[in-house]
């Protein structure tokens, strides 16, 4: 695999936010071998949302994975993380060269067509700490990925208020700064898309002392 460490980044305009994207992270052949790779290896489930009073399928397949002690609640479930592939415990050594930042865990998302998608949301979990660095790598089908302003309650976000980017095949969104604060981001349905897209959304946990070694 080639070694992805010196990306090139490209900033998006995003006031008071850091988000970054290396558009061809991954050359093709690369990503098309990662992508067959995970496919195989990640043991995909359907978790279960409690949402509005009641627990709910999620739109998606998934796998938290990481190191043991990464436990991550979201939505109001608690995760323990499967172990780490070899593919992803591989991938995980670029992602943070690229970044410059250390992960312990990675959310997996198997998105199998159009129909599957992920709501409104800021990734703002206790876990995460103040500032967290959540690194993006997409993988197959090309998905519209939208990032808007938080605003109060009450009021409706514009069109100025949102960005639409386009997240291809071997692409790697850097979100980083206070953009977990002041941004949610979801990637809404699309009835055009008829194949698969793998997201691995790679985080660093922060462990109460209590549990550390």
């Amino acid at each position: 695999m080639a070694d992805p460490g010196d990306a090139t980044w490209e900033r998006l305009p995003l006031p008071g936010a850091d988000v970054r994207c290396a558009w061809s992270w991954l050359p093709r052949e690369d990503a098309d071998a990662l992508f067959e790779n995970l496919s195989q290896e990640i043991p995909w489930e359907r978790h279960r949302l409690r949402m509005f009073g009641r627990e709910l399928d999620a739109p998606r397949l998934s796998c938290w994975i990481g190191d043991p002690d990464a436990v991550y609640v979201y939505s109001r479930t608690r995760f323990e993380p499967r172990p780490w592939t070899p593919s992803l415990h591989a991938l995980r050594e670029r992602v943070e060269r690229s970044c410059g930042a250390r992960f312990n865990s990675v959310l997996a998302n198997l998105y199998r067509d159009g129909a599957d998608s992920m709501g409104w949301h800021s990734d703002d979990e206790p876990e995460l700490g103040s500032q967290p660095i959540i690194a993006s790598l997409s993988l197959g089908a090309t998905r519209r990925f939208r990032l808007r302003r938080r605003l109060p309650r009450g009021i409706r976000a514009t069109p100025a208020d949102t960005l639409d980017v386009q997240l291809a095949h071997g692409s790697l969104l850097c979100m980083s700064g206070a953009t977990q604060h002041l941004y949610q981001h979801d990637l809404p349905r699309s009835a055009a898309v008829t194949k698969p897209r793998i997201n691995l959304t790679f985080r660093l946990i922060h462990v109460p002392a209590e549990r550390q070694p």
